[in-house]
């Protein structure tokens, strides 16, 4: 029997709506007896799986990929050269995946706010700039009603479209993390907006879902000390396409932003 189009929809909208509310799990296709202790495996097998899984394309492993990363980065003291670097950067394997070029930012550098969404999609592949698709134009009216149009400087976790569209490994966010900090210590932004399950977990190393820890303001801080900014997390508007009746909790967010912009003390980072 064929599934009904507006069959398949209804269920792709509803997988979704899980996914973005952080729901990783589903029911096994056959039971688990959890009385039974299984001994953990060996250190030695867990060094090799690790070794096997960290492997990217071109013989990099995710270690060195994220030390190179780190290297290239720190040199780049403008956007403009952080861009070239990210370019020119071999690291991640999603370059290796079937995306036309790399993808940055757009936005304004000097603005209060840096926003952090997932990875780019079609639309962001073939033009090299982030949010630029449906849920762009949406996510663009939104600061626009906010009042925050001209205060939002846009990237990603990663810098290349994955394959399907599907959401960045830990493995691929890991080996552009770099990247997003040097731009978060450039920009020395008032606040970060954390777009969707995906940025929020990668950006504050959480295992929470999206739909726990929405609206609620946490520090970020990076290792060196040179950048800390309250973030939040909110929903992603390619979400909001599929389900419109979420927008007002995604308004709501915005307008703590707003706010919180409003009263945010001036201060240097440290």
């Amino acid at each position: 029997m064929t599934p009904q189009p507006l069959e398949t929809a209804a269920t792709e909208a509803l997988l979704a709506f899980w996914r973005d509310a952080g729901v990783d799990a589903c029911y096994l296709n056959e039971p688990v007896d959890r009385t039974v202790f299984v001994a953990p495996p060996a250190p030695q097998m867990l060094q090799k799986a690790a070794a096997t899984v960290t492997t990217l394309h071109g013989g990099m492993s995710g270690a060195d990929a994220v030390a190179e990363a780190r290297r290239v980065a720190a040199a780049a003291t403008t956007m403009d050269d952080l861009a070239q670097a990210i370019a020119a950067f071999e690291g991640c394997p999603l370059r290796a995946m079937g995306a036309k070029q790399a993808v940055f930012a757009r936005g304004n550098p000097k603005g209060s706010i840096l926003l952090i969404g997932e990875a780019p999609g079609e639309t962001e592949d073939l033009r090299g700039e982030p949010f630029v698709g449906q849920a762009g134009q949406l996510l663009d009216r939104m600061l626009a009603a906010a009042g925050l149009a001209d205060q939002a400087f846009m990237t990603n976790t990663v810098f290349w479209k994955p394959p399907g569209s599907r959401s960045p490994s830990p493995q691929e966010q890991a080996a552009c993390a770099p990247f997003v900090e040097r731009a978060f210590a450039l920009m020395q932004p008032k606040a970060v907006l954390l777009v969707g399950a995906a940025a929020a977990k990668s950006v504050l190393d959480t295992e929470e879902g999206l739909m726990k820890i929405r609206g609620q303001w946490r520090e970020w801080r990076l290792d060196d000390g040179s950048a800390r900014a309250p973030a939040m997390a909110t929903l992603h508007p390619a979400f909001l396409l599929r389900q419109p009746q979420a927008k007002r909790v995604v308004w709501a967010d915005m307008l703590s932003l707003t706010a919180r912009l409003d009263t945010a003390q001036v201060e240097p980072n440290a």
